[in-house]
């Protein structure tokens, strides 16, 4: 018997010892790399349609110079170079910018799992909504990152879209803050806010991340003083002020697709208590769609015009929760290019949970009532002159890099938008909020050649800016085997034991992420 139990024991060590030899070997088993197109010192579009994304007219048959990242010459006539020069045939197709989503959420592993299918799919620019403490974290990227994925795509060795704006780590009051970091990220007290804003200078940052816990008093503090930092504030409303005060305390975009909802219906102050506005929300999300005040969300739209506030409303998080229980939208094909890991461990959560919701209320759920009203209510403030701008919230359930920026161009066209109007909110819109109009969101002389070349007009249907022939990426041209390339490089990868493991252990590793879940 004990040398049963002798033997019994070796086994369960040996099998123990075994799966660790093999965790480890997967987590430091290094991950590929994608090998970026030739570079060209100039390239020649001929016969390009080229969409003017601000008036809606098309020059026909142009022909377009690029030397090295810089458009340098568009004529009518044709143009020759040196023979060393790329030639593209652009007969019938039709040049834009390159997209801008301008909400996303980057990872430690965005270089594998997200910038390939972003580049894949024209998005060439990215609004990264996350960030870091003042400690290196081992699932969230920070601006150190982003900075230098930038510099990077400047010397063309790496596939990334350009991470237009620097965020901060989300700024949700104490208990989004692991105990141990310094106590001004918590922002208790305004007495705090001058050093978290010294702190962010200094990592490069551009934008200060709020969300809903934020205590008032604090937020206005940050609202006044980051400006003499250089940083603007950007993000979700906190629920303990209104937003006609966050509006006029120059709060410069708003995200999601719930902020009128909030305010707008007669029991909003509910949502203002600090103790109960979760309790309260829970049991109030029928009342809060059928109660909506539009006269309220007339004035509050008209003052964000007013005040130039931009509005990203990321429907795609709000038609992920209107459509969890149908198998038509959770049976997407992309799902491919997501790791076991996240769609075990995150997405089947969120999906069942929303599943269970939609399927207790037995017809038009509360989730669908949602979704449909948010995009009446960008309908209406679209027609009130509010800027746009298109973002998805990329990693969230059902929200997939690059692939889902199209999804919300279309969701922006069913809410009232042009098409034309919905290319604007993924280009020029987006480079005006960032002041880096000179340099991105129209195809002029001496931009970046951050472009589409599609294969159809996007003006007559929106579904054709999926329709991709081409993308220039830093004057850089991926055509369409190298796209079909990055695809496959990031399903290689979301597909493999090891970039799993590496995907598991950073976010058991991650502080950020253990505050989030907990909370």
């Amino acid at each position: 018997m004990k040398k049963r139990i002798k033997y019994f024991i070796k086994i369960v060590v040996a099998l123990f010892l075994l799966a660790i030899t093999i965790i480890t070997t997967a987590y430091l088993w290094p991950n590929s790399k994608f090998q970026t197109p030739v570079v060209y010192e100039r390239t020649i579009i001929k016969n390009i349609n080229i969409v003017d994304v601000v008036t809606g007219e098309i020059a026909e048959d142009q022909f377009v110079l690029i030397e090295q990242s810089q458009i340098t010459k568009i004529d009518s006539t044709n143009i020759t170079t040196s023979e060393n020069a790329l030639i593209i045939d652009g007969t019938g197709k039709f040049l834009i910018p390159g997209l801008w989503d301008m909400h996303t959420h980057s990872n430690q592993h965005s270089e594998w799992l997200h910038h390939p299918l972003y580049i894949a799919n024209g998005v060439t620019g990215v609004r990264d909504m996350s960030g870091q403490l003042n400690e290196k974290d081992s699932y969230w990227v920070g601006s150190k990152e982003r900075l230098q994925w930038n510099k990077d795509l400047e010397n063309n060795t790496r596939v990334s879209p350009r991470y237009v704006l620097q965020s901060s780590y989300q700024m949700d009051g104490e208990k989004a803050i692991p105990e141990e970091s310094p106590n001004f990220f918590k922002l208790q007290k305004p007495s705090q806010v001058d050093s978290l804003l010294q702190f962010y200078k200094k990592e490069n940052v551009d934008f200060i991340k709020v969300y809903q816990q934020l205590p008032k008093d604090t937020y206005v503090q940050l609202a006044k003083k980051a400006p003499k930092y250089g940083m603007h504030l950007a993000g979700h409303k906190p629920m303990f002020l209104n937003l006609v005060e966050a509006i006029n305390l120059d709060q410069k975009s708003f995200e999601h697709g719930r902020i009128f909802m909030y305010e707008c219906f007669p029991e909003a102050d509910s949502l203002k208590n600090p103790t109960s506005w979760k309790a309260y929300f829970s049991k109030s999300k029928a009342k809060i769609v059928q109660r909506f005040d539009s006269v309220q969300a007339k004035d509050l739209m008209i003052l964000m015009q007013k005040k130039n506030t931009h509005w990203t409303p990321t429907l795609q998080t709000l038609k992920f929760e209107a459509n969890a229980h149908k198998e038509m939208f959770t049976s997407n094909e992309n799902l491919k290019y997501i790791t076991s890991i996240r769609k075990k461990l995150w997405w089947k959560y969120d999906t069942d949970y929303n599943r269970e919701k939609n399927l207790e209320s037995g017809g038009f759920s509360i989730s669908e009532q949602f979704f449909e009203a948010s995009k009446k209510q960008v309908a209406m403030a679209h027609k009130l002159g509010v800027s746009i701008m298109a973002g998805t919230d990329v990693t969230d359930s059902f929200v997939f890099a690059g692939f889902s920026l199209h999804d919300e161009l279309y969701e922006l066209t069913r809410s009232g938008l042009s098409n034309l109007e919905a290319l604007q909110s993924a280009t020029i819109i987006p480079a005006r909020f960032s002041n880096k109009e000179k340099d991105f969101g129209t195809i002029d002389l001496g931009k970046k050649a951050d472009l589409i070349v599609l294969n159809k007009n996007p003006l007559n249907n929106i579904h054709n800016t999926k329709d991709i022939y081409g993308v220039f990426l830093n004057g850089t041209y991926y055509n369409e085997e190298k796209i079909i390339e990055l695809k496959n490089f990031t399903e290689i990868a979301t597909s493999s034991f090891h970039m799993n493991v590496k995907a598991l252990i950073s976010l058991v590793n991650s502080p950020l992420i253990r505050v989030q879940f907990a909370d």
